[in-house]
């Protein structure tokens, strides 16, 4: 056949079958994307969106990565999670979760990808993760305003699969949290049994407003907050200083953990806690919030278990016997 002429080259996202065209890179078996989309996951559900019938979409965490929600950590081989109704064909691909609906699931397209809602996304992310990986999710959802409370609760009414662990998340959410980490430093108090209050306003003897806290301890002067790596440069660490002065002498205590300490060291968290409260130090009241960690993609534990369970196993194709075979 005479070669294309460069400008007739075909300019759809991606391909079904075996395009012997340098401009279209492979992305699974006979599913083929333009090259300089690039690498990331919206060039390479192009190429997934070809497995999926009109009425499927995107969910879960594909989704929720697709929003760019905060996440947890996602390990190497996460799949792609596919909604599809209850009569579509499932694709058999390595890499790929579905999920079969008996009701239409809703949907919207982002950047030309077919997405269930926010709130769906919610949904089929409660099938999959923890306690604390999903309410970082819920928070995100709720903080940047891509579904209400209201709405969280309706899809949670009819009962279907991931709806009590939703529900749980949300009564744990907040939408006030702006980062990830700092939904996790608000978690590691309240399964504690500490009561705290996120983005406390702290104002000066005239009224005026000094700082605003990631976190005050109910009743108390501590203000725990998450300083985050932006901490540590120069300018930043500068206004950092200056701002726990004049918050010293307002007679605030506020006390700064980093991710390794929300992680790994959530035991002198809970000390200081106490020290704020007043009360003696009881380390096993840190074990509800050791509990949950070890189920979450923070930790390998929570990694691995969540890898056994999301990962889709392919069924083995035994191989017909022939003439050869001894009998």
């Amino acid at each position: 056949m005479p070669r294309r002429p460069p400008g007739d080259l075909p300019t759809v996202a991606a391909l079904r079958g075996h395009p012997r065209l340098r401009s279209y890179v492979r992305e699974s078996y006979a599913v083929h994307r333009r090259t300089d989309l690039g690498t990331d996951l919206a060039a390479q559900l192009h190429a997934w969106q070809l497995l999926m019938t009109d009425g499927g979409c995107f969910t879960a965490l594909t989704s929720a990565e697709l929003r760019g929600w905060w996440l947890p950590p996602l390990p190497q081989g996460t799949p792609v999670f596919m909604a599809l109704e209850i009569d579509d064909p499932r694709p058999m691909r390595a890499g790929v979760r579905t999920s079969r609906h008996t009701r239409a699931v809703g949907r919207e397209e982002i950047g030309g990808l077919r997405c269930a809602t926010a709130v769906e996304t919610l949904l089929g992310c409660a099938r999959w993760l923890c306690l604390i990986d999903l309410v970082i999710l819920v928070d995100c959802a709720l903080h940047r305003g891509d579904c209400t409370v209201d709405e969280i609760r309706d899809v949670i009414a009819p009962r279907r699969p991931g709806a009590r662990a939703l529900a749980h998340a949300l009564a744990h959410a907040d939408r006030r949290s702006e980062s990830a980490y700092e939904t996790l430093l608000r978690l590691l108090h309240v399964l504690c049994g500490i009561e705290v209050e996120p983005q406390f306003i702290v104002l000066g003897a005239h009224g005026h407003e000094i700082a605003r806290a990631d976190l005050r301890i109910t009743g108390t002067t501590g203000l725990p907050e998450f300083d985050g790596d932006e901490h540590e440069k120069g300018p930043r660490r500068v206004k950092d200083r200056r701002r726990d002065r004049a918050l010293e002498k307002a007679g605030y205590v506020r006390r700064g953990y980093t991710a390794g300490d929300v992680l790994r060291r959530g035991v002198t968290i809970l000390e200081d806690a106490d020290r704020s409260l007043g009360r003696p130090h009881d380390p096993s009241r840190i074990r509800p919030w050791h509990e949950q960690l070890r189920r979450s993609l923070f930790t390998p534990s929570g990694t691995a278990d969540y890898l056994a369970r999301a990962v889709p196993t392919l069924p083995v194709r035994r191989r017909r016997p022939s003439d050869d075979d001894a009998t």
